[in-house]
């Protein structure tokens, strides 16, 4: 774990000691370099990341095992609490984007209309409440 760690740590140093060399030069790429570069990058720092998950693993499997057993039933329940909260932030993060650029837009162009797009924007952040309602009703059930 250490040598994976040392490894990561040296390789994101050089990668941000290049990118600071790369800009005090006035280095000037073309996309088809940058593309080398990033997938250079990709292809040390994705098997360093899988390295790091499978030497980890392990030790996390086992620390469950010390603790309470959860039961199969329980765990599917957490997993929907959470999925259904993620889902839903992720659902009102992108209305909120969309109709709030929207709503700035007909803003600048009529300021009288600031109240009325307030309420979509408010609409566009109820659905992360509904998320999080269904999360403690799924919670409440286990």
């Amino acid at each position: 774990m250490k040598l994976i760690m040392t490894t990561t740590f040296i390789l994101v140093l050089l990668t941000i000691g290049s990118g600071f060399m790369l800009i005090y030069n006035e280095y000037k790429a073309s996309k088809s370099k940058l593309k080398k570069v990033l997938a250079c990058n990709l292809f040390i720092f994705i098997p360093l990341i899988i390295g790091a998950f499978i030497i980890l693993m392990p030790k996390l499997t086992f620390a469950v095992h010390s603790g309470v057993q959860p039961t199969s039933a329980s765990g599917l329940g957490f997993i929907a609490a959470a999925l259904s909260t993620g889902f839903a932030t992720i659902g009102a993060g992108y209305a909120v984007g969309a109709v709030g650029a929207s709503a700035l837009g007909a803003v600048s162009e009529d300021p009288k209309i600031l109240g009325k797009t307030l309420i979509f924007v408010g609409l566009a952040e109820g659905i992360a409440i509904y998320g999080l309602i269904v999360s403690i009703l799924i919670l409440g059930r286990l």
